[in-house]
């Protein structure tokens, strides 16, 4: 297998991100986890304050020969509202920001360009903050792979279910 690559992003409950690209070929894993803040080490509690700058994101690695960077991020602005600010839906506060995380300026270049394709399809601005990596931390166990290990909570039904019908609609082609 070549060399994975790796990109962060932040779009609402990391649940969602997570259960999207799961179902991606090229994806190789996702872990849900957190980025952007000040407090190291967070724990949920604290994240979910909004009080420690940091967002809920999804730390995806993937096969550059199968998928690349400008079709991720096609997805990541079709499963998502990167218009509006520290929200997504009912999921309130900064820390579930539209946002990505780069890791040099190969990667920093992608993201603008698909930014600036991603604005005609939207009538509002785009509000996706783009800033560099600098720590990301895992989330606690009970987090990853959470849409497949609990379906039935309504959370997966009333919010991922859709997004996920969305990709299927969408990307159908690109799917596992």
């Amino acid at each position: 297998m070549a060399k994975l690559h790796e990109i962060i992003l932040g779009g609402g409950c990391f649940w969602c991100l997570d259960a999207v690209y799961r179902q991606v070929k090229g994806i190789e894993s996702s872990l849900c986890g957190y980025a952007g803040g000040t407090v190291a080490n967070p724990i949920y509690e604290q994240v979910s304050s909004g009080n420690t700058g940091h967002v809920e994101v999804v730390q995806l690695r993937y096969e550059p020969e199968v998928i690349s960077l400008t079709t991720i991020l096609d997805i990541f602005w079709a499963t998502h509202d990167p218009t509006t600010l520290n929200r997504q839906g009912n999921d309130k506060g900064p820390q579930y920001r539209s946002i990505i995380f780069y890791q040099n300026d190969e990667e920093r270049a992608v993201i603008a360009a698909s930014l600036t394709k991603a604005q005609k399809l939207w009538d509002d601005p785009i509000v996706t903050e783009v800033k560099p990596l600098d720590t990301f931390y895992p989330a606690e166990a009970y987090h990853q792979n959470y849409f497949v290990t609990h379906p039935e909570q309504a959370y997966c039904q009333v919010i991922i279910n859709p997004k996920l019908q969305k990709l299927q609609h969408n990307f159908a082609s690109l799917l596992k």
